[in-house]
């Protein structure tokens, strides 16, 4: 049994900003990071783009970075968050760079400022096109130098602690021995990233399955808007959907043109920002596009662009490209959409607190209403840094005089019949292609109803086995995918209107009824 001061779970931008600061305010208190992997394994670590930061004073403005946030959430966000997220901005983004972020700057050596879908000016602060990776880098360098932060990677947390609605920490399992170890705490951030493993055609790295909403779910903690699902308009296409990599939203933004396979731009003909338009139109359109042409996919042409600057600007994309066969300079790049980010989550409110008494959320797995109905490019690490210092300002506050009493439970013994795999992985195969299939960019009642009797079925089998079986990470991960699952089909099954990246057919079918002619 270990007590901490703190608990983080998970390793991302969002966790480790919150642990570094927490720590360095109270050295004699112990912070414990948890996470599944290694510590460098994130959603972080693969954001390509950058951080949405109003820099420029002269071009751009926070009430221009504001109405573009708002646009994009199609009326569902909480402006009171939208203000607070975008004029804290440039205050985090100084603190990554005194840690050691490096951005990359213009020939007059200021901070060089890119444009992304949504956004009415130049305001995407970056690093090349591996934004993420530079920071992980630079935020995990201090952590590791920082004696009251221990981390335990490939450790996987599967239940929070809690008693009358109040959290005392989680339990984890040592991956390597299959141990499970209770991590009491004083308080306990949920910092564990996306859901994109439920879908499986996604931008997200293997360790995303949805495990902090969904321990947040079994605890009875609120969650809300998962019906809000971002797809990425533009993951490189591959006959077996097994691609992840993402070609940035910034592509377009430095003036990449989507086109048919007949080399037809059509953008226009939705939305009149073209290219520039939000993920939800572009994604949606693309979809529109290949249902009209039976196409597999739609292709983004970057031929005419300085090949020398997208190169400097963009070396991971064109090095992949590379890979995979196709010249920049010469060819188009297939894409198709690809699932990229989770508007919704976990509720919390504008310290971070979850429903539950001592527990928090922070980044992709939390809903803070940022986001509404759809999220603008480059606000999600924007969104963890803010949010990761709310956090902390709060608790530096309220845990100087906090007494914690500590509630633990009983150890918990794993068993030692091993379940086969292939049972666990044909589960996750096939969750994954309803999912695609029932859930994605465009959903209706009747496959959503289908889908929920599936995923019920499955968590029912999981839950008679969870007692009588040795409990693998893949076990658990599969569990909270099912549960990810659920909360996603039942929220859109309630949702009765269409807002930003949230489309069901038969509304879309009533409201062109009632169009005049």
């Amino acid at each position: 049994m270990t007590q901490n001061n703190y608990l983080v779970i998970g390793s991302g931008i969002a966790g480790l900003t919150f642990a570094l600061k927490i720590a360095d305010r109270f050295p004699d208190r112990s912070v414990t990071i948890v996470t599944k992997s290694n510590a460098d394994e994130s959603n972080t670590k693969y954001a390509q783009g950058g951080i949405a930061v109003v820099i420029d004073k002269v071009a751009d403005n926070f009430r221009k970075h504001i109405e573009d946030t708002l646009i994009c959430g199609d009326g569902l966000c909480d402006q009171k968050v939208v203000e607070m997220v975008v004029t804290d901005g440039p205050k985090r983004l100084q603190e990554l760079i005194n840690w050691g972020a490096k951005f990359d700057l213009n020939e007059q050596g200021n901070l060089d400022l890119g444009r992304e879908g949504g956004h009415s000016t130049n305001r995407v602060v970056h690093h090349k096109d591996q934004t993420g990776y530079e920071i992980e880098r630079a935020i995990l360098a201090k952590v590791y130098k920082t004696k009251n932060i221990q981390i335990l990677d490939y450790h996987f947390a599967f239940e929070l602690i809690t008693k009358n609605n109040r959290c005392f920490g989680a339990y984890a399992l040592n991956e390597k021995t299959n141990e499970i170890i209770p991590l009491l705490s004083d308080y306990t951030l949920l910092a564990t990233g996306g859901i994109g493993q439920v879908y499986g055609h996604t931008t997200n790295p293997a360790i995303a399955t949805g495990d902090g909403i969904a321990m947040a779910k079994r605890a009875n903690a609120k969650i809300t808007d998962m019906e809000f699902i971002q797809f990425h308009p533009t993951a490189l296409y591959d006959e077996n959907l097994s691609s992840t990599f993402l070609i940035s939203e910034a592509v377009r933004g430095f003036g990449g043109i989507l086109r048919t396979k007949d080399g037809i731009p059509f953008m226009s003909d939705y939305d009149p920002r073209g290219d520039l338009a939000s993920r939800d139109i572009v994604s949606q359109s693309i979809e529109n596009e290949l249902k009209k042409s039976g196409d597999d996919c739609v292709y983004l042409d970057c031929t005419h662009l300085e090949i020398n600057a997208f190169i400097k600007h963009f070396p991971m994309i064109y090095n992949r490209c590379k890979e995979a066969g196709i010249d920049i300079e010469k060819d188009w790049i297939p894409v198709v959409p690809a699932q990229h980010y989770l508007c919704g989550g976990i509720s919390v409110d504008t310290n971070g607190q979850t429903s539950i008494t001592n527990l928090f959320a922070c980044g992709e797995c939390s809903r803070t209403g940022l986001h509404g109905a759809n999220r603008l490019a480059s606000n999600s690490l924007l969104e963890a840094i803010v949010y990761s210092d709310r956090i902390y300002k709060y608790l530096e506050k309220v845990s100087t005089t906090y007494s914690s009493t500590t509630y633990f439970p009983g150890k918990k013994k794993n068993n030692d019949k091993k379940l086969d795999q292939f049972y666990l992985s044909n589960i996750k195969n096939e969750l994954q292609n309803t999912m695609r299939k029932n859930a994605g960019i465009t959903r209706n009642d009747l496959d959503l109803e289908k889908t929920k009797n599936k995923l019920e079925m499955w968590r029912l089998e999981l839950l008679k086995l969870e007692n009588r079986i040795l409990v693998t990470k893949e076990f658990y991960e599969l569990k909270n995918m099912i549960t990810v699952s659920l909360l996603i089909v039942m929220q859109s099954m309630a949702r009765k209107e269409n807002r930003g990246g949230f489309i069901k057919s038969e509304i879309l079918e009533t409201s062109y009824s009632h169009q005049t002619p």
